[in-house]
């Protein structure tokens, strides 16, 4: 798989709390240049950014980040006021505490609640794998349709680990073309980039695929 390619699936991220609008802007440019599918950004610059870039990359956002733990109303504001500001796609975190305690209509509801608050817009539920029994990853797998959501996501990168191949390997054997795959967090090398896609990843959410591919675009 060629470079171009690769960044064809990445959504190019800034994610940091320290990161300012200069940070994003360069984010931005990077991601114009190299054609990615997306830059995934905090809430505050998505109209900023939205502005910016014109429609020439698509504007993705986080919701209910990182711990997933915010009411469902609010993570229902917060996409409400992304899809406002101009944003195309919507990753939001579930809430693992309700995972874990089997609460799974509540899980699945919140998911529909999003969903139906970004309408047409892509969104993607993150897991926190690193967190989760494998059952309980089997299980999200079922819920994330259930919910009419357009992609199960591994990982924020803010907990105590990011996407691994067996994660990827068992939402490809329970999502079976359903719907799609994101891997992130920690993905540091161009033989995991592709590795990752291999499996079955169909987004790779990055900050340095670009610099890992470096000349080879």
């Amino acid at each position: 798989m060629n470079a171009k390619e690769i960044l064809s699936r990445v959504d190019h991220t800034i994610l940091k709390p320290e990161a300012t609008w200069e940070d994003v802007r360069k984010l931005c440019d990077e991601a114009m240049e190299a054609n990615t599918a997306s830059v995934c950004i905090n809430p505050c610059f998505v109209k900023r950014a939205a502005d910016y870039m014109k429609g020439k990359i698509a504007v993705c956002t986080v919701v209910g980040f990182p711990l997933g733990a915010s009411a469902t109303e609010i993570k229902v504001a917060e996409t409400k006021k992304a899809i406002e500001d101009g944003c195309d796609e919507i990753d939001m975190v579930i809430n693992v505490g309700e995972l874990k305690a089997k609460n799974y209509d509540y899980v699945r509801e919140e998911i529909v609640a999003v969903k139906q608050a970004a309408g047409s817009k892509v969104v993607k539920v993150i897991i926190e794998a690193c967190l989760l029994t494998d059952e309980e990853k089997e299980k999200m797998c079922e819920l994330v349709f259930e919910g009419g959501a357009d992609y199960i996501k591994t990982s924020t990168g803010f907990s105590s680990g990011g996407a691994t191949y067996e994660d990827v390997a068992i939402m490809k054997r329970c999502v079976n073309g359903r719907y799609k795959i994101k891997a992130a967090g920690g993905i540091n090398s161009r033989e995991a980039l592709e590795k990752f896609i291999e499996l079955g990843a169909d987004r790779i959410g990055s900050s340095r695929a670009i610099k890992l591919l470096g000349d080879m675009q």
